[in-house]
């Protein structure tokens, strides 16, 4: 009898253990899942719509120059590119003039959110912005 209490409790152990590893693989899989997915949905503001690809450099090194690079790139350029991307344009512009001129980025910030943009991404970055420049 107790070859048999022996064996029944080995058994036991064994698929104790079994499902144990089934649910840590279960756990895993799922993770592995969602950082894929978060990695997938790497945001970049060049997948924006509205912008012509030959801007790109100009704009790069506009950035480069800082809030007054930008207001100037702006002002040559700003007939030629439209919403979503001009609007995440503008929002850079905001972040960098704010130290410089706040009331120039609290107008230009009113401007955006006004505009009513409808891209997720942009929408988002609205929401985080306008506590600062509301």
């Amino acid at each position: 009898m107790t070859k048999i209490m022996g064996i029944l409790a080995l058994v036991l152990v064994i698929w104790g253990g079994y499902e144990l590893f089934e649910l840590w693989d279960k756990y895993d899989t799922e993770r592995d899942v969602k950082e894929k997915e978060a990695a997938s949905h790497q945001f970049s503001p060049q997948q924006l719509s509205g912008m012509p690809y030959e801007l790109e450099t100009s704009y790069g090194n506009a950035q480069k120059n800082g809030a007054k690079g930008v207001r100037n790139w702006l002002r040559a350029y700003v007939n030629k590119i439209k919403d979503p991307r001009r609007a995440w344009i503008e929002l850079d512009y905001v972040v960098l003039v704010a130290h410089e001129d706040p009331n120039e980025a609290k107008k230009v910030f009113a401007d955006v959110k006004a505009r009513s943009v409808t891209s997720p991404d942009v929408q988002k970055r609205i929401k985080e912005l306008e506590k600062t420049y509301d």
